[in-house]
């Protein structure tokens, strides 16, 4: 990380804030830990182990405080990390080439800019039944899974929404089983990447504690407090800013 210099404090307090953010809505923040770091011009294979240990880091207490407070709904849970889990290992064992890499972490940010601020109140009426359900959790989560693992990010960022949209949980609900969603893959991609691509995380160890207290602080609050809608519109400016200065560092490599 000789690269960051003294900038690595302006990273921590710009990851701080992110993991306050998008832990309080049930999310490890993988996807932007990822895009900061790619602007901050960590290489750029370091960057999905890093943002992996970020996002473990993240939702270790994430899923504690909403666990805790009861909002973790286990049949939600459990067809979306069943069918994730082999597919998160296949997918972080997949180098990809730096353009490839981080024009699909600039998609995944796209996606969640759009969900926030146009798609916000979406909700299907699909009046599934039990087994239709299992089946969209079971699909749902081989993809997911995939993407977390190729990208090195935790796929909660697509399954929270999902849940909404869907109807299948409350915001709440939907929240507690991104978070756990985020913890299992992200342990998974990391076991594969470390064996393909092993980091030396002592390097990073200032991100790391500022993903700490950051994300201990926003899932507490998320978990007890907090409404998440307002906290996804801080969340969506912070995902803004990251697409414009990704979106230079994207020109300027092309």
């Amino acid at each position: 990380m000789a690269e960051l210099g003294n900038s690595v404090y302006l990273l921590s307090v710009i990851l701080f804030v992110v993991a306050f953010a998008y832990s309080s809505v049930g999310l490890g923040g993988g996807s932007s830990y990822t895009a900061w770091m790619a602007i901050f011009a960590v290489h750029y294979q370091a960057i999905p182990v890093v943002s992996l240990t970020l996002n473990v880091t993240a939702t270790t207490i994430g899923a504690f405080n909403f666990i805790r407070y009861h909002h973790a709904r286990w049949r939600l849970i459990l067809p979306f990390l069943i069918s994730s889990i082999p597919m998160a290992y296949v997918g972080g064992s997949i180098p990809l080439p730096k353009s490839i890499f981080l024009w699909l972490l600039c998609g995944s940010l796209l996606f969640v800019a759009v969900r926030i601020y146009f798609f916000d109140q979406v909700k299907l009426e699909l009046n599934l039944n039990r087994h239709q359900k299992f089946l969209i959790s079971i699909f749902s989560g081989m993809i997911l899974g995939f993407i977390a693992g190729v990208v090195g990010i935790g796929g909660g960022i697509y399954l929270v929404p999902l849940i909404l949209i869907l109807g299948l949980g409350t915001a709440k609900e939907a929240a507690a089983c991104g978070v756990i969603f985020i913890w299992v893959n992200s342990v998974v991609g990391l076991s594969a990447r470390f064996i393909h691509q092993p980091v030396d995380l002592s390097e990073y160890l200032p991100l790391i504690i500022a993903v700490i207290f950051g994300s201990a602080l926003g899932s507490y609050l998320g978990a007890s407090r907090y409404s998440p809608r307002v906290i996804e519109k801080i969340l969506g400016l912070i995902i803004l800013v990251a697409i414009v200065l990704l979106g230079k560092t994207l020109i300027t490599a092309s």
